[in-house]
């Protein structure tokens, strides 16, 4: 067998345990239910993706307690959470925050790492703030260095996972540049205003109101974060994007089925010659994105930071196009039940839009390939 073969096979191993856990644990019900009793626990199904599945390892090298599936298992298990609408906080805490922590090692980090692994910790990466927008090099959080240690200050927005977090990854600006800090939550001077999104998820406001924290909550060395922020950025980015596709399959599943059995003229409508048109151009849009994420996830570990964003922004490109396309479809052939909380399709449209903008909407990532190229050109 080869290894990409054995690989195939891990992954499909991978997605498959998932999804009967996901059956049994997070069925729509179980959503509406944990939507009326929305607080700040974190969703009930995280322990038994570390301790009944052990799968937060999943994409991790071996010597920091993963199996080493690297960026294609992150896939394989957001596009599985994504088709039940769980992906939180699986993106904050194992795609951004331990892809940060395994690519700065220490003490500090690796002990943290084994908690995330173990499902004892969950993280929040707090970096946008109310002015940046997608612009990853504007942050205004101060942070000086003294004797003690480091004195942070500053507000973070929209802060994806927050309210779930036990710690956060927070992005500050000294002279040196940019740097990356571990923050626990509970840490005196960090202040949260939490609220739920419109997707289901929950989200919150951080201020940081002179927290004092010791030197070895730095990752890495002071300054010099940008880069590593990009590729956290770069890599949360494809992640959604299969969520994406993991949705829009929901999406798709729940659209056919409703044609198939809802007749007019005595006729399943799925009959109608202009209804398929719009199936088969929903099903096609779905299929690039899916192929294209998974081509970028094969090389994304090993491509230079140029090469990283330009595909990365491509995909991303194609998967805004398809959620439009096959979130909208879904609803408009679904009528006006697509519209209403009891129905699935309505929650999974939401989640297709918002995911549209999700660190950066089409237009913005058309831009960011068109800029590289001409960077290239000129080089």
């Amino acid at each position: 067998m080869s290894i990409q073969t054995e690989q195939q096979d891990t992954l499909a191993m991978l997605r498959d345990s998932l999804a009967r856990y996901l059956d049994d644990r997070h069925g729509f019900e179980q959503r509406l239910h944990a939507l009326r009793q929305a607080d700040d626990a974190p969703p009930p199904f995280w322990q038994g993706l570390a301790r009944e599945l052990d799968l937060l390892g999943a994409a991790l090298p071996e010597a920091q307690g993963g199996l080493g599936g690297g960026m294609p298992a992150h896939l394989a298990l957001m596009e599985t959470l994504g088709g039940a609408l769980a992906a939180e906080p699986y993106l904050s805490t194992m795609v951004i925050g331990a892809g940060l922590l395994q690519r700065h090692p220490g003490a500090h980090a690796d002990a943290l790492l084994a908690r995330v692994v173990a499902g004892q910790a969950v993280l929040a990466f707090a970096h946008g703030e109310p002015h940046s927008r997608h612009d990853r090099a504007d942050v205004q959080t101060a942070l000086l260095r003294d004797a003690q240690g480091f004195l942070l200050n500053g507000r973070k927005a929209v802060v994806q996972a927050a309210p779930w977090a036990s710690h956060f990854i927070v992005s500050a600006r000294s002279a040196a540049g940019l740097s990356l800090l571990v923050v626990p939550k509970d840490t005196p001077g960090v202040h949260l205003r939490a609220y739920p999104t419109r997707d289901g998820g929950r989200a919150a406001d951080i201020a940081f109101d002179n927290v004092r924290l010791p030197a070895d909550a730095l990752l890495g060395t002071e300054g010099g974060a940008l880069p590593q922020i990009e590729q956290a950025h770069d890599e949360a980015t494809l992640a959604v994007c299969a969520e994406a596709v993991g949705v829009m399959r929901r999406l798709m599943r729940d659209t056919l089925g409703y044609v198939r059995q809802r007749k007019q003229f005595g006729v399943p409508i799925s009959s109608f010659q202009v209804l398929q048109h719009r199936l088969a151009d929903m099903h096609m849009a779905l299929e690039l994105a899916a192929a294209l994420t998974a081509s970028v996830g094969e090389g994304v570990d090993t491509a230079s930071s140029d090469d990283r964003a330009r595909a990365v922004s491509s995909a991303k490109v194609a998967v805004a196009k398809a959620c439009r396309a096959v979130g909208q479809g879904a609803v408009q052939l679904h009528g006006g039940m697509g519209m209403t909380e009891e129905l699935a399709v309505g929650h999974y449209m939401r989640r297709a839009t918002l995911i549209e903008g999700q660190f950066g909407s089409a237009a913005w990532h058309l831009r960011r390939v068109a800029r590289l190229a001409s960077q290239a050109d000129n080089a």
